[in-house]
């Protein structure tokens, strides 16, 4: 299958069904069928990380989050919020193929000036960005 690159993320066992509308992937967290994008198999990817190696409960994940930006509505991927709901960490995910550069990490930093999330994450499944915001600034994160 096109789509389903190798990723830097541990290997998730997903469903995928190819039918007459095309190539699809559970999300067992929204529990419906989704198209299999090359972004998706990234956002899929990283949602495994995040539960299965980082801890995150699967109930502290929102998707498609949706953030309103100058008026326009947008989604930030990934959104994981704290024990008091409050987001925490912002996941902007990408297809393997799209660098990520700074047209990337702008998008995310608007998407974040709206969420307000205390770590930024940009990554194509084969590269991993993580950025903290403390005090207005956003600065790189060696091990996230």
């Amino acid at each position: 299958m096109p789509n389903t690159v190798k990723l830097i993320f541990p290997d998730i066992a997903p469903r995928i069904k190819v039918d007459e509308g095309g190539k699809f992937i559970w999300d067992s967290l929204r529990q419906k069928w989704l198209v299999l994008t090359p972004e998706e198999w990234v956002r899929r990817h990283a949602v495994g990380w995040l539960v299965a190696v980082k801890g995150i409960p699967a109930l502290r994940i929102s998707q498609e989050y949706p953030v309103n930006v100058n008026g326009l509505r947008q989604r930030a991927d990934i959104v994981v919020v704290d024990e008091c709901a409050k987001p925490h960490i912002l996941v902007e995910c990408k297809a393997a193929d799209v660098a990520l550069d700074d047209e990337v990490l702008r998008q995310a930093l608007r998407y974040n000036a709206v969420v307000g999330a205390r770590y930024v994450v940009i990554t194509n499944g084969l590269r991993l960005f993580c950025f903290e915001h403390n005090q207005g600034q956003y600065r790189p994160v060696k091990s996230f």
